[in-house]
């Protein structure tokens, strides 16, 4: 069992760089499928979940060209795609849900497993089915697999969402590129890899108005072409750096992201007190600059769908909060399970309570290291950057989780003055083992 070990209390100083969103670069992969021939996509960052993409993708009879350390993938799609996304691959990542929109649309079939990933709520796909419906696809569960059939293609249709769902907007925007007629799709998500989907499809030759609103209009055509896009900066792995910098009163320049994708975050950065600045560079993602104080002020927020502040960001904030000057407060309103994040934080000696979807944090003057367990990829990178204000050793298992989302998490640590190494421990539940 491989565990992550963090000595603290550090302070990180220096420039590290972000490369392509997690939460785009998955969708953009799956939408390859709209288009026989072969697409590349450049700016990818090196994750477990690229590699688990791959080789989804592969299995729907795609040829596959991933160079991780240029960050480029090929994808040559073929005329013939396959339609089954097994539970074997889906189980492990939730955003494989992402290839029903664009088989369903192409092939005029999707099966694909019942998606798994991370462990921070109920996420349903009843707004998925609902859509595809109006779509003219008739979708069923059987045996553990969402089915989507539509053997005389998609039609366009008006689609109020009940909720700004990112994954529901992504599928049915890539699915409606194909359809015959328009899609009105109102109440759609705005985040920045939802405007980045669209471009890259634009770019194929859909036809898509309204981008970065919350009502966007497919009109369907014929065919889709290849395309090389480039994939947006990663906001969150830049959010991540930005808070590390907050939490441990460091000055960290993030390369590779703009303050554009980070509107509300800036401004709760510097309630805290910390320093946030633009920086001219020839980066084309762009680039800030955070420096902290020697104790952070805590701070008030509450999550929301995009342009609000991200729910992936929370574990953040309450790291933050619990080593803050004062009383902190965050309110989630997207996703109930991420308080398991709260039960570990306790153990470095946060003061946090819970009452429904709000977490009261009493900021003390320092943690203390203890052995964690990481439930979801942010809770991973949240309790590291915890260990790295706590006096002390800090463990951390469940790195996968952590692997899934950030690229060379530790080494870049490392190379910002964190003592934190990644060490085998025996797993104790292991009865086989001698």
């Amino acid at each position: 069992m491989q565990v992550l070990t963090v000595h603290g209390p550090a302070v990180l100083s220096g420039s590290v760089e972000v490369r392509g969103a997690k939460n785009s670069v998955l969708k953009l992969m799956a939408a390859t499928l709209l288009a026989p021939g072969r697409s590349v996509i450049t700016n990818v960052p090196r994750i477990l979940d690229v590699s688990i993409m791959c080789e989804l993708l592969g299995r729907l009879g795609c040829g596959i060209d991933y160079d991780p350390e240029a960050g480029t993938v090929a994808i040559d799609v073929p005329e013939e795609a396959g339609i089954q996304a097994d539970y074997e691959l889906v189980r492990a990542m939730r955003a494989s849900i992402s290839v029903l929109g664009p088989l369903t649309g192409r092939m005029h079939a999707a099966h694909v497993a019942l998606p798994g990933g991370d462990a921070i709520g109920s996420r349903g796909l009843d707004l998925h089915k609902a859509g595809l419906e109006l779509l003219g696809a008739t979708v069923h569960l059987d045996h553990g697999y969402f089915i989507a059939e539509a053997p005389d293609g998609l039609r366009g249709a008006d689609i109020h969402l009940a909720f700004p769902s990112v994954g529901a907007t992504e599928n049915l925007v890539m699915a409606a590129t194909l359809a015959e007629g328009r899609t009105v799709i109102e109440n759609a998500a705005r985040e920045p890899e939802i405007v980045d989907i669209c471009r890259m499809l634009v770019a194929m030759g859909a036809r898509i108005s309204g981008i970065g609103t919350s009502t966007l209009t497919v009109d369907g055509v014929a065919r889709l072409q290849p395309v090389e896009h480039r994939c947006v900066g990663d906001r969150i792995v830049a959010g991540t750096w930005a808070f590390a910098a907050a939490i441990t009163g460091g000055d960290l320049t993030v390369e590779g992201a703009s303050l554009d994708l980070l509107p509300i975050v800036v401004d709760k950065l510097r309630d805290a007190g910390a320093e946030v600045a633009d920086c001219d560079t020839d980066n084309p993602g762009g680039a800030f600059r955070v420096r902290g104080t020697e104790r952070p002020r805590s701070i008030r927020v509450s999550t929301l769908p995009f342009p609000g502040f991200p729910t992936d960001l929370q574990p953040f904030v309450i790291a933050l909060n619990a080593v803050a000057d004062g009383v902190g407060l965050l309110t989630e309103n997207l996703f109930e399970a991420r308080w398991r994040f709260v039960n570990e934080l306790a153990r470095l000696g946060a003061e946090v309570s819970i009452d429904g979807n709000h977490a009261l944090i009493t900021g003390v003057p320092q943690l203390s290291g203890a052995e964690v367990e990481a439930s979801d990829i942010r809770a991973g990178a949240g309790l590291v950057l915890a260990g790295l204000a706590a006096t002390g050793q800090t463990q951390i298992s469940g790195v996968d989780h952590i692997d899934r989302g950030y690229e060379y998490f530790v080494e870049k640590l490392q190379a910002l003055g964190a003592q934190v190494e990644r060490v085998e421990k025996p797993d104790l539940l292991d009865f086989d083992r001698p």
